[in-house]
């Protein structure tokens, strides 16, 4: 089955064609970043018309690359949600169209779905069952994955997520957008225990997480401190943060017998979290699997992906279509 994949529920445009006989054949992204970088953060109605203005040219793209026509697809798969309404509606409206004109399936695929299930396009994918730690965007979770679409939740935040608390407290050290990427690289040349900082919820005794004590935190040390020892509080946040989400991690593998984790999300690109996390899981004999770094961020690969195991099961598609801005994980169907 050849599936063309469209990710466009945010600030990111991603068109990928995936063959489930010979794996990705070609992919693309373009990245709004720059034009958002001015506001400070995403601008919905112009993420959604730039949107319209790249799908077209990035599915050509592909195509080329990829030694295929539209002729040769499947199947269409794209983001139905969560995101932005404007946004989904461009990678809907343009798959539902494609698939009609060519007369084949099209699908919409949960974007946290497709993070989850990116480290599975790898070389050495993970097998079932694992646990998963979401962490994209607005999204920090923690999931027991038996299979597709089998999800059951274990915890997950009850404020703000890792990757908000990150680019929040990027702005109160007064660096660019995104923040995680420049707060990371900032802490890189900072010293960790020059400042203490709360570990939210490391102790509950469950899975939930909770980040907006630790930007609070951090915005009365920049006020007492400054911005002059902006290293040494970037290298202090971050240390807090993989705390937490190294130690709730492990404690749902241990609670759920799981000797896999999986790690998705713009937030699993993190070098310090990707490093403390297999050294503490290895420990404990559990072997963590990531997705590749170009994958961590949105892109239309993982749509592709998670698309082609549903188009694979499904019985029929109509033309309906409704987006879903907001959308729980745990109520998709399993295949």
């Amino acid at each position: 089955m050849l599936v063309l994949g469209v990710e466009s529920s945010c600030d990111e445009t991603g068109v990928a064609l995936y063959d489930s006989a010979h794996g990705l054949l070609a992919h693309a992204l373009y990245s709004q970043i720059a034009m958002h970088n001015e506001y400070g953060g995403v601008v919905p109605e112009l993420a959604s018309r730039d949107h319209i203005r790249r799908v077209l040219p990035l599915t050509r793209q592909v195509l080329a690359e990829g030694g295929r026509t539209l002729a040769d697809l499947d199947g269409i798969a794209y983001t139905q949600g969560p995101g932005l309404a404007g946004a989904l509606l461009v990678g809907a409206g343009m798959a539902r169209a494609l698939a009609f004109a060519l007369d084949i399936p099209a699908v919409g695929v949960h974007h946290l779905e497709g993070h989850m299930l990116s480290p599975l396009i790898s070389d050495t994918p993970p097998e079932f069952p694992f646990v998963a730690l979401l962490v994209s965007g607005g999204h920090t979770q923690l999931m027991l994955v038996s299979g597709v679409g089998r999800y059951t939740l274990l915890g997950e935040t009850l404020d703000d997520a890792a990757g908000e608390a990150f680019d929040k407290t990027a702005q109160l050290l007064g660096l660019g957008y995104p923040g995680g990427p420049a707060l990371s690289r900032l802490a890189a040349s900072g010293d960790a225990g020059r400042f203490s900082l709360p570990r939210p919820m490391l102790n509950s005794g469950d899975f939930d997480f909770s980040f907006s004590g630790l930007k609070t935190a951090v915005l009365t040390l920049v006020r007492r401190q400054g911005l002059e020892q902006a290293a040494d509080i970037a290298a202090a946040f971050q240390a807090a943060a993989v705390e937490v989400l190294v130690s709730k991690s492990l404690a749902a593998c241990a609670h759920s017998g799981a000797t896999r984790l999986v790690v998705a999300g713009g937030v699993g690109a993190n070098a310090h979290l990707r490093e403390r996390l297999t050294r503490e899981a290895a420990a404990r004999g559990i072997a963590v699997f990531y997705p590749r770094l170009e994958f961590c961020t949105d892109n239309g690969a993982m749509i592709a992906f998670a698309g082609a195991q549903r188009l694979a099961h499904a019985s029929s598609s109509d033309l309906t279509f409704a987006v879903k801005p907001r959308w729980e994980l745990a109520m998709l169907d399993a295949v």
